[in-house]
């Protein structure tokens, strides 16, 4: 099997079919995938090389778009322009790269955001993170994995980035049947985590060692709002990771963060952050398992001014929806005793396979079922550096619902 050519001429690109009687009018109205039971699987589609570029046609064998194979997926594929007869090379990923950090340098004054978020930002499956200087990208399609030097140096020539690091972790890449391999790609890895300015707190991002990118980014306004209600505030956040709602909150003046999470090392980048801050003689935090932790504080008795639970997917693919619905339910139900009369609970879901109202549900029967009643303040997405791409509700996966209880 030949590698997927990278500057093939538009009239030598294979093609791929849709069967007959799908409606192509979905592709053409913009939805940026097909999926491998709605594609005419013959033997010269099998036998394209993962990440090539190939015409899609509808079964009358009308042009629809410019798309890369990926036969090892269910999702066979990717929409990456309407113009059938576009290059793409440096300096088509220059132009996309261009439009995504124009946006984003008129919503942040700073070089720390999400400067590529896949589909949304025309380059299918590519994550790119930006701290400062480097860039974390995360081609999680073959046809970005095939063509990473290519996006790598146009990256590195619209952003001024001098360090590109490939993280190649996560789920999605296994299911491109992709490597775990993570590189440097330009520069060197950095020896220390480094320090990013958010809503007034300092976190420190791990890119060598860390979760995913390093940080997360997108419940960077959700932490902006917590921030503005956590003044003389006693706060809790479970599931804290490097501190996210608990360093924005003591930004905020909070009286106390105590940060829970069963990662020691991302506790201890969350009292770097808060030393940065100076903030060190309001933070504390507790190592262990969150369901477990709350269990303890509840026979504590302990109270706070505004929870918040901010867990990994529960429900990371369609068959967990049920299991994940339970989960909500109940890490609500340990965290409504710990919220003040009047305060504030704060409850996140990053499961894309639970919708709004599953996941809204399900922390309202938690509430009730704990004997309290609650007034729904704020529901909560990503940030616009996560731009939701109108027809994938994949995209849209962030759901925080502030109560007050």
């Amino acid at each position: 099997m030949t590698a997927p050519s990278l500057t093939s001429e538009p009239q030598t690109r294979p093609v791929v079919r849709l069967r007959p009687k799908m409606d192509p009018r979905r592709i053409r109205h913009g939805f940026p995938w097909a999926y491998a039971n709605e594609v005419v699987a013959d033997r010269r589609t099998k036998a394209l090389a993962p990440g090539t570029l190939a015409v899609l046609e509808d079964e009358h064998r009308s042009p629809m778009a410019l798309v890369t194979v990926n036969p090892n997926s269910k999702i066979i594929a990717r929409v990456v322009d309407m113009d059938i007869q576009a290059r793409v090379d440096v300096d088509w990923f220059a132009q996309r790269l261009s439009r995504a950090l124009s946006l984003r340098e008129r919503l942040y004054d700073a070089p720390f955001y999400r400067l590529i978020h896949a589909e949304a930002d025309g380059l299918p499956g590519v994550i790119i993170d930006r701290f400062g200087d480097v860039l974390v990208i995360q081609p999680n399609a073959a046809w970005a994995d095939s063509r990473i030097d290519i996006l790598a140096e146009a990256a590195m020539q619209v952003t001024g980035a001098t360090t590109l690091i490939k993280n190649a972790g996560g789920r999605a890449r296994g299911l491109e049947g992709l490597d775990d391999v993570t590189q440097v790609l330009a520069g060197q890895m950095p020896d220390a985590p480094i320090p990013v300015p958010m809503n007034g707190a300092t976190y420190m991002a791990d890119i060598a060692g860390g979760q995913k990118t390093g940080l997360f980014y997108d419940q960077r306004p959700n932490h902006a709002l917590t921030k503005t209600m956590a003044r003389d505030a006693r706060v809790l956040d479970v599931f804290s990771h490097v501190g996210g709602f608990g360093l924005a909150a003591l930004a905020g003046g909070a009286a106390s963060t105590l940060c829970v999470d069963g990662s020691a090392p991302a506790l201890e980048l969350a009292t770097q952050g808060a030393a940065a801050m100076g903030a060190s003689d309001r933070f504390t935090s507790r190592q262990g398992d969150a369901f477990d932790v709350l269990g303890a504080l509840g026979e504590e008795g302990a109270q706070f001014d505004i929870v918040i639970c901010d867990p990994p997917a529960f429900a990371p693919a369609k068959a967990a929806v049920d299991a994940g619905v339970r989960a909500y339910e109940r890490i609500t139900r340990l965290a409504v005793p710990l919220v003040a009369e009047g305060g504030i609970l704060v409850l996140c879901s990053c499961s894309h396979a639970v919708d709004l109202d599953k996941f809204r549900s399900a922390c309202v029967r938690g509430i009730g079922r704990s004997g309290r009643t609650a007034a729904l303040i704020h529901t909560g997405t990503a940030g616009p550096d996560h731009p939701l791409h109108p027809l994938l509700a994949e995209s849209g996966y962030l759901k925080a619902l502030f109560f007050r209880l």
